[in-house]
């Protein structure tokens, strides 16, 4: 596996600092890692305290990739974790952890180059008044020397810029896709409509809200995909219609309805039919599905296997499972982690001393 790092599923202000805190610490590294788009990297960095982070990391570990989890939980599914508040330093950890070689092929040992603001007032080179000019494209090329990271390596690759609040989607063609995915990635922004059977969606990615039906079934079509780029449009009078189809609703809704109808009858890749789940939270059960109520309510009472849990309700193990997977992708639903084993008390006195022997 190569040293590719990718990033998905965030906000653009962590997104920014992490770039940030990435080039940091890759320098330390001795630049061994390289910051890629999602598509191309081996080790992906997912915001799972965000409204995307769980549909992320389902997507991105059933493509068989390695997931980092960015959360200030003490634990995650992903497949490692970043603590978060982050820094340079806490990520720096991390590489170093997940390519332990890239620090001991250090020529001769040595530690990678220090920092300009740990040299010596000697160790720092002499700076020409020509350099102090902002080099051109092709200058970097010519003396080697890397041009500026962009603002946002998964998405301005497709996405061109824009100074305005207008709605970005991708220049650049890319393979239909499901609307959670879309969502997931970053790929679309701003305020969008999107149209299936006759039905119109609307869809602010900033805000996280949409308006459109207040029922989902309505929206099957909508979240099952799948969509191109050219599906996502951008409308002049986008407020008044969105004034007209009454209050917004949470993003969170269609992914949970995307995670209801994923999976078939049959749990996400990654996940133990054999495990306990369990139900962090009540979650908003939907009157279009009366027998949700009821696997919720058994959910709530203590971790359980599916079959468990399907003859507690009294619903099909099928249901619970698509109910388990919708709850799962929205962070409602979790499964069951064994306790941290407690530290042993220190041993005292003359028999502590002679069982410890």
């Amino acid at each position: 596996m190569s040293l590719t790092f990718g990033l998905t599923g965030m906000d653009p202000a962590t997104e920014t600092s992490l770039k940030a805190a990435f080039t940091e610490a890759n320098a330390r590294l001795g630049g061994s890692w390289q910051l890629l788009p999602e598509t191309q990297a081996d080790y992906i960095v997912v915001d799972m305290d965000s409204m995307y982070g769980p549909m992320s990391w389902l997507r991105l570990h059933a493509a068989g990739k390695t997931v980092i989890g960015l959360t200030s939980a003490p634990r995650t599914q992903a497949d490692h974790r970043l603590g978060q508040p982050f820094d340079a330093g806490s990520l720096a950890q991390l590489l170093a952890e997940l390519a332990p070689s890239v620090v001991a092929a250090s020529p001769a040992g040595l530690t990678p180059a220090p920092q300009p603001q740990d040299q010596l007032p000697e160790e720092q080179p002499a700076v020409a008044a020509a350099d102090s000019e902002p080099l051109s494209v092709a200058a970097t090329e010519e003396v080697g020397v890397a041009p500026r990271e962009p603002a946002s390596v998964a998405v301005a690759q497709v996405v061109p810029a824009a100074p305005t609040m207008q709605p970005h989607v991708p220049a650049v063609e890319i393979e239909p896709t499901r609307l959670a995915e879309w969502l997931a990635s970053g790929r679309i922004t701003g305020k969008v409509q999107l149209e299936r059977d006759g039905t119109t969606l609307l869809i602010d990615t900033d805000a996280r809200r949409y308006h459109g039906p207040s029922a989902l079934k309505p929206l099957v079509a909508h979240v099952t995909g799948p969509l191109a780029a050219a599906d996502f449009v951008a409308t002049p009078d986008w407020d008044a219609r969105a004034a007209a189809h009454g209050e917004s609703q949470p993003l969170t809704r269609l992914l949970w309805l995307d995670g209801l109808l994923a999976g078939g009858g049959k749990l996400m890749p990654g996940f133990d039919p054999d495990a306990r789940y369990q139900m962090l939270k009540w979650p908003q059960t939907e009157r279009e599905y009366p027998k949700h109520f009821r696997i919720a309510t058994a959910m709530m009472k203590g971790p359980a296997t599916l079959s468990e849990i399907a003859a507690a309700s009294g619903v099909p193990e099928a249901d619970v499972t698509d109910f388990v997977n919708a709850s799962l992708a929205t962070g409602f639903a979790d499964v069951e982690r064994p306790p941290e084993p407690e530290p042993e008390a220190p041993k005292s006195g003359l028999f502590g001393r002679l069982r410890g022997r």
